[in-house]
């Protein structure tokens, strides 16, 4: 069976320590092994036979020299036995191979399915303290480990645990002499062997962890390729690249000389101890003590516990890195999750969109010294355009969040007619709401489909109207392959413009009853940003919509505009009101966004 390439993320994965708690949270595991007990301990009886079936062999492999000896129906008969026990261990082998793939593929395929719904449903704190990264290396490197311990280490651990227990019995019965010898010889050099490999295992580790450090300056110099060429530093890029490459070459040279001693002290110590039992053998044999047979048998035997010894210690580990990698996926199924409802997936609220804020205040989990909202108040009407301007920082977009309860606030409450959004059931609430970024993010699938992810069974005439609703049908239109255009990684194939309104067609199909708008046109040059200003207008009408501007062109019509600074409200009313008022923030933004748009 092939097996999975190693990566330096393997050496990464944590050690598994056994105490009671971390024994009881990896034993959790079966849970998702369980349905398939039965097939696993079939396969555990193949795996029995076919090591059993290996045990026999020499012991055959013996008995046929001592018949050349004897006659040839002799030599025939266990001839016939071995082709036998050859033909037994491959259709054990086939089974036991067979049956542990498919418990393994199963088992892992269900736990892959709970982790990713579970992390699906992870409220946005849990993200705003993870590396995406960290959580793919979860999908993906603890879950290969599990799976190769599964399919293969375990099965190997056991297969060499038989062998061992197995040949040192079968060794004191050919030869307890010999066998006293093996035992005082083979054993202590091939655990020497494997502590001298473990050593060079983690001088290894650090060239594969420089080798990732050197893998991902590449990544984020191609990645920032413009920054490196605007700034002319290409040259710090190349040498900062043979630096650490360099420390690579002298690393994995030094590494060379160990492994050439390793194997230098493999071949004079562990084979010569092998060496010195076959020639205290042969000398038994030259004083009749052991027949040729005998010796051949014990030979073998010698060989089979010696490669096993060696073995098994390599398989704990990989044993040992499963459990770490179990842990830590229980680690993550233990976190808790949003209440979302997965069965009722287009429930709504009903909701009219009357929205108050009392006393709302609010520190991001991941920057508890740090308040943003304090004290917040403010009441908006259903069907009335909301618009939040202020500094950059001042928790303008933390009132979006909020609303869409990606969080929930420290103290105070948000009320949605006259209810708190706590009692509303979440999946409910987040589908009477829709949202336009700043930063609109596109599947890399067709353009059809990434309107459709605003109601994934709307049907392509839905689709066609929602897009003819955000001034997108033109554009969508113009493509060879029209609404089946690709949109490339992240929409990379669409200009900033096209891809908002991709945005505002998504949220046209939800038919929300509340409207966020986070800065929806600010990056827009002044052609797309009055289509998309058309079309945004368009969606407002009939619907409380709440306007994080930045350009304040964009919300002279809103029927409130509240100005925040550092966390509260400073200012709020109409756009004529605050523009009168002396020294204002509203009228300094207004004057210096003037003189921007002047110079």
């Amino acid at each position: 069976m092939a097996k999975r390439k190693r990566s330096a993320d393997d050496d990464q994965l944590p050690k598994f320590k056994f105490t009671k708690e971390s024994l009881s949270k990896t034993s959790r595991i079966l849970v998702y092994f369980s349905p398939y007990k039965w097939k696993f301990f079939l396969g555990l009886i193949f795996l029995f036979l076919t090591s059993a079936t290996a045990i026999i062999f020499p012991k055959l492999m013996g008995s046929l020299i001592d018949a050349g000896s004897i006659s040839d129906e002799r030599i025939k008969q266990i001839g016939i036995y071995l082709l036998i026990l050859f033909a037994c261990q491959a259709i054990f082998s086939f089974f036991r191979v067979v049956l542990f793939v498919d418990v393994t593929e199963k088992f892992l395929a269900g736990l892959r399915q709970k982790t990713y719904a579970h992390l699906m449903q992870m409220p946005m704190s849990f993200y705003s303290s993870r590396r995406v990264g960290e959580l793919n290396s979860r999908l993906s490197s603890d879950l290969s480990q599990i799976q190769d311990t599964f399919t293969t280490n375990i099965a190997e651990f056991l297969r060499q645990f038989i062998l061992i227990i197995g040949g040192i019995g079968l060794l004191f019965y050919t030869s307890v002499k010999l066998a006293l010898l093996m035992v005082a010889v083979v054993p202590v050099v091939a655990i020497v062997a494997v502590v001298f490999g473990r050593y060079i295992r983690k001088y290894s580790k650090t060239v594969q962890d420089k080798t990732a450090e050197s893998n991902t300056i590449v990544e984020e110099t191609f990645q920032g390729i413009a920054n490196v060429k605007a700034f002319a530093n290409e040259w710090f890029e190349i040498a900062r690249y043979t630096r650490i490459t360099d420390d690579i070459r002298k690393l994995a040279v030094k590494g060379g000389i160990l492994r050439g001693a390793f194997f230098s002290f493999i071949i004079f110590c562990l084979f010569g101890a092998i060496i010195f039992l076959i020639y205290s053998a042969v000398k038994m044999e030259h004083n009749h003590e052991i027949t040729h047979g005998t010796l051949i048998q014990f030979m073998l035997y010698t060989i089979f516990v010696g490669a096993s010894i060696g073995g098994i210690a390599e398989q704990y580990a990989q044993i040992q890195k499963a459990l770490g990698a179990t842990e830590r996926i229980m680690d993550i199924l233990d976190e808790a999750t949003e209440e979302i409802d997965l069965e009722n997936r287009n429930t709504s609220s009903h909701i009219l969109g009357n929205v108050h804020f009392n006393d709302v205040h609010f520190t991001y989990p991941s920057r508890k010294d740090l308040p943003v909202l304090k004290g917040l108040s403010f009441q908006a009407n259903q069907g009335e355009t909301i618009a939040i301007v202020g500094p950059s920082g001042a928790g303008k977009s933390t009132i979006i969040q909020l609303l869409m309860r990606f969080y929930n606030p420290d103290a105070g409450h948000i009320l949605i007619d006259n209810k708190r959004t706590e009692e509303y059931a979440l999946t409910a609430l987040r589908n009477s709401i829709a949202i336009v970024p700043q930063d609109v993010l596109l599947f890399g699938g067709s353009i059809k489909e990434n309107i459709a992810y605003g109601k994934p069974d709307a049907s392509d005439e839905e689709i066609k109207q929602a897009a003819i609703k955000a001034n997108a049908a033109e554009f969508i239109n113009s493509f060879p392959e029209g609404y089946n255009t690709l949109v490339g990684d992240r929409g990379i194939k669409l200009s900033g413009g096209q891809r908002q309104r991709i945005a505002i067609a998504r949220a046209v199909l939800k038919q929300p009853a509340i409207l966020l708008l986070d800065e929806a046109t600010s990056s827009l040059d002044s052609e797309s940003e009055r289509l998309v200003q058309e079309a945004l207008e368009k969606l407002m009408i009939g619907r409380t919509s709440f306007v994080v501007a930045h350009r304040l062109s964009t919300i002279k019509n809103a029927d409130k505009i509240l100005v925040i600074d550092k966390g509260v409200i400073v200012e709020e009313g109409r756009h004529s009101q605050l523009s009168e008022i002396e020294n204002g923030l509203y009228k300094q933004l207004s004057s210096l966004q003037f003189q921007q748009n002047k110079h």
